[in-house]
């Protein structure tokens, strides 16, 4: 099988694995693309992170927030070989199955690589900095090798996605101890994983996650796909940070529209 089939070959999803995503607000899925895949995908990733990336402070000079990780966007624009991951059918059709929508379009793409002695990534919800009419949008978090609890892998708090307390907390020291106590009130069970080589998670815009730092010695090379339901429609922004990402991932498009920029287009729709 060539690697642009097996982008394009459905994964078999099973209704238990849809319901644990609509429980628990993620889903821990195996062998969503084969090795040898992944393998051919990082390389060139890790080499654009290399490339495009503007953060050179030495790691005891950084925010919280910058020891947590290296972050690159839209990798997409800057390589065909990306976009081919990025746009994957296969990936894509997972998360308009898991929810429940018609299709999904892109909203942008991210390298996230957590270097050794990286720090921790807070507690936080992603749909904090994104200007969504709904809780129809889903992050894909695919390791770029195995990923042992030491380099510190996404965790998740079951069930956080229908708890509202902490949503208007970005990613900060302050948002670390805040959600870390009141997740705790709420006994919510973290759920922290290894990854395989080829697993994958899908977390929604709305399930607090974490992870812990990278005591390895090696780089925690993940990349990232942030779908939308291809329906979504903008909300007005009630944060900063929806105001600039409204204006940087989803150009020319006003509240009350559909997310439908060029930058955003429909990866699959059945």
């Amino acid at each position: 099988m060539t690697t642009s089939t097996a982008l394009d070959t459905p994964y078999d999803l099973a209704a238990d694995q849809i319901a644990a995503f609509d429980r628990d607000g993620f889903v821990h899925l195996s062998g969503v693309l084969d090795p040898d895949v992944v393998r051919h995908y990082e390389p060139e990733i890790t080499e654009k992170v290399i490339e495009l990336n503007t953060m050179h402070l030495p790691m005891e000079e950084r925010s919280t927030y910058n020891k947590a990780f290296l972050q690159v966007g839209n990798l997409w624009q800057h390589s065909e070989l990306v976009k081919e991951l990025v746009f994957s059918q296969r990936l894509a059709k997972i998360a308009a199955d898991l929810l429940g929508v018609e299709g999904v379009r892109l909203y942008h793409d991210q390298a996230l690589y957590k270097e050794p002695a990286g720090g921790i990534t807070p507690w936080h919800a992603d749909q904090y900095y994104w200007p969504f009419s709904s809780d129809r949008s889903c992050t894909i978090w695919l390791p770029l090798q195995e990923t042992p609890l030491e380099m510190g892998p996404l965790s998740f708090a079951a069930g956080s996605h229908r708890f509202e307390h902490g949503r208007d907390l970005p990613i900060s020291d302050e948002s670390e101890v805040a959600l870390q106590a009141a997740l705790a009130e709420q006994n919510l069970p973290v759920v922290n994983e290894p990854f395989a080589l080829g697993d994958a998670s899908y977390h929604l815009g709305w399930t607090f996650h974490h992870a812990g730092p990278n005591v390895g010695t090696d780089p925690r090379r993940v990349m990232t796909v942030i779908y939308i339901d291809a329906d979504m429609v903008v909300a007005e922004p009630v944060n900063e940070h929806q105001v600039g990402d409204l204006a940087a991932s989803i150009p020319g498009v006003k509240p009350g529209e559909v997310a439908a920029s060029p930058m955003n287009p429909v990866l699959y729709r059945r």
